[in-house]
């Protein structure tokens, strides 16, 4: 692990160990209302562990996202497992982090860079609902976790 901070917030996520993509499509698909279902995805986000501002930097941050959004990436090498925790100033976007953390975290690599989030997107009308400027931003950070995944395999 990089840091203590690192390793408190990778073994505090509850997405993709607890809370996976099935569990979030099956409760979105429960919602008829995108107004509930904002609702839903902020709560998402809401148990994501808070990055410390010491973690906050310039190289944690995710480019091509309207508002601020901070990425870790741990590679286990005796797993072969990525670790992500990701956080966000912004409450809906903390939601849409802890989806797509729900879907990569806790992977390998090459799990990571298979897996289809336009299709999980899709199958929860995601990115329709979206601003393209969030939409895009979705998009930029799912980039860098397949970037950093490329790297691995």
């Amino acid at each position: 692990m990089n840091s203590a901070y690192s390793e408190e917030i990778l073994n505090a996520s509850p997405y993709g160990v607890s809370i996976h993509v099935e569990d979030i499509v099956d409760t979105l698909s429960f919602f008829e209302e995108w107004e509930e279902r904002y609702r839903y995805i902020i709560d998402l986000g809401k148990q994501l562990p808070n990055f410390p501002s010491e973690m906050q930097t310039a190289e944690r941050i995710v480019h091509g996202c309207q508002s601020q959004v901070w990425l870790e990436v741990v590679f286990d090498k005796d797993t072969n497992i990525m670790h992500l925790a990701a956080d966000s100033d912004a409450i809906i976007v903390r939601g849409l982090v802890a989806m797509v953390l729900a879907a990569l975290n806790n992977k390998s690599p090459q799990a990571i860079l298979d897996y289809d989030m336009e299709a999980y997107f899709a199958s929860v009308d995601l990115l329709k609902n979206l601003s393209s400027t969030r939409g895009n931003g979705v998009r930029a950070m799912v980039e860098r976790i397949k970037k950093e995944a490329q790297l691995l395999v």
